[in-house]
C-alpha cells in the first residue's frame, strides 16, 4: 500500500500546466491581481498509476490538502475523486509568502497508519519577496527555491521504484497585472504570464521582477488633482498664482 508521509508539493493561478506523464499533475502559480489582492491556484490531478496503488491513501492525502487550505482561509473543490483545485487568497506580498511557506512546510506531517511499504519523500520550497514602493508604483521582486531532489517513492529498504522524473512534473505559474521580468531566463512568457517547468532531482530557482500600481497613491494624487480643479473653477487660479481670467 502507498504510505504519503510528508508529501508537500509546490504551489505558484496559477497556472494551470500539464504534468504529462507522471504520477501527479501538479499546476500551480501565483494570480496576483494588484497591491492588495491576488490568489494562490493550485490544480492537483492524480494519475491511474498512483491511486491504482491505493485509492485510500491518495484520498487521504487529498483530504489533508483540503483541510490545509481551509486553515489558510482557503477552499478546495474536488472535481473528482482524484483530482482537486484549490484557491488561497492573500491580502499583499508578505501575506503572500506566510501562507505560501506555511502551506508547502506544514508543522504537522501527514502519515497514515496503514502504510507499510512506499514513502513519498518531502519536497522542500520556500518563497520571498520584496517590495519597494515607488509613490504610484510598487516594485516586487519575487523569489523562490524548490527543492526537487528527495521526490520519489522509495521501498522500505531505500531502493528508488519510482524515479523523481517520472513521478511528477511540476510547473510554476505568475499573473501579474503587466507581465514580469524573468531573472533567471528559464521562464516561458506570454502577455501578462511567465511560466517555469521546474526540474526533477535539482534544486530550482526562480527569480522574477513585477510591478503593481499602488492604489493609495494614485488615490491621493486624484484627490490632488480634483482639489485643484475645484480651486481653479472657483477662484480662476492657483494660490499665490494670477488669475487665470481676464
Amino acid at each position: 500500500m502507498l504510505r504519503l508521509k510528508k508529501f508537500v508539493l509546490l504551489p505558484l493561478v496559477l497556472l494551470l500546466v500539464s504534468l504529462l506523464g507522471g504520477c501527479v499533475r501538479y499546476d500551480v502559480g501565483i494570480d496576483f491581481r494588484g497591491q492588495h489582492h491576488g490568489t494562490i491556484v493550485q490544480h492537483i490531478t492524480l494519475s491511474d498509476r498512483l491511486t491504482a496503488l491505493s485509492q485510500s491513501e491518495a484520498d487521504k492525502w487529498l483530504d489533508s490538502v483540503d483541510q490545509r487550505a481551509k486553515q489558510l482561509k482557503g477552499k478546495a473543490q474536488r472535481v473528482s475523486p482524484k483530482e482537486i483545485i484549490v484557491l488561497i487568497p492573500f491580502g499583499n506580498g508578505q501575506d503572500l509568502v506566510k501562507k505560501f511557506n506555511q502551506f508547502y512546510n506544514p508543522n504537522t506531517p501527514i502519515k497514515s497508519a496503514e502504510a507499510e511499504n512506499l514513502d513519498i519523500l518531502q519536497l522542500q520550497a520556500k518563497m520571498a519577496i520584496k517590495q519597494n514602493n515607488w509613490l504610484l508604483f510598487e516594485r516586487n521582486r519575487l523569489e523562490l527555491d524548490v527543492d526537487l531532489r528527495a521526490l520519489g517513492i522509495l521501498s522500505n529498504q531505500g531502493n528508488i521504484i519510482v524515479s523523481p522524473g517520472s513521478l511528477v512534473d511540476i510547473d510554476f505559474g505568475l499573473d501579474t497585472p503587466w507581465g514580469s521580468r524573468d531573472l533567471t531566463t528559464t521562464a516561458e512568457q506570454s502577455e501578462n504570464r511567465a511560466v517555469w517547468h521546474l526540474q526533477p532531482g535539482e534544486i530550482n530557482h526562480l527569480d522574477a521582477v513585477f510591478w503593481t500600481p499602488s492604489f493609495l497613491g494614485w488615490g491621493t494624487l486624484a484627490i490632488i488633482l480634483l482639489t485643484i480643479a475645484g480651486f481653479i473653477a472657483k477662484y480662476g487660479r492657483l494660490p499665490g498664482v494670477p488669475s487665470l481670467r481676464a
